[in-house]
């Protein structure tokens, strides 16, 4: 099979399967919680995972094939995702009055990093070397797509809560 096609298959299994997860498991446990708890759930595991980006920038954990032009935005995206991810979870775990407002901020940043990654491979051809991802292959194939999916669910619950 293709490195192509691997890439792919990769991509849209993790994809598929994470928004099965977030309808059969996360979402009832989610409307379940108080809103507090939910947004906890859901940003927290950003504080740790979005600092990964970074590999992006580090030779030998990626080829020196891979387009800076996608690396650097990537990398830094996920970096400013990353503290922001921080400064909402304590917000939110504080009770802090503003905490609904940087869950949000850090959200629409969050997404539009992961979504500009995607628009951006695309445009410098990225699937079609996806071996120039060394290590960080698995960032894109099994991290990314659980990790837009846990975005859109930070949505839904402030969209239902009126945060």
């Amino acid at each position: 099979m293709k490195p192509l096609a691997i890439f792919g298959i990769n991509v849209l299994a993790s994809f598929v399967s994470s928004v099965a997860a977030a309808v059969l498991f996360a979402m009832p446990w989610l409307q379940a919680q108080d809103t507090h708890v939910a947004l906890l759930w859901l940003v927290v595991p950003h504080m740790f995972l979005r600092f990964i980006g970074l590999s992006f920038l580090v030779p030998g954990v990626v080829s020196a094939s891979l387009p800076r032009s996608w690396a650097v935005p990537a990398a830094y995206g996920d970096l400013v995702a990353g503290i922001l991810a921080i400064i909402a979870a304590a917000a939110v775990a504080y009770n802090l009055p503003w905490a609904f407002e940087v869950v949000w901020i850090f959200n629409v940043w969050g997404a539009l990093d992961l979504l500009y990654g995607f628009y951006r491979g695309a445009r410098v051809n990225l699937a079609l070397n996806p071996g120039s991802l060394g290590a960080a292959y698995y960032l894109i194939t099994a991290i990314v797509p659980p990790l837009l999916v846990s975005h859109a669910l930070v949505f839904v619950i402030l969209l239902r809560n009126g945060a």
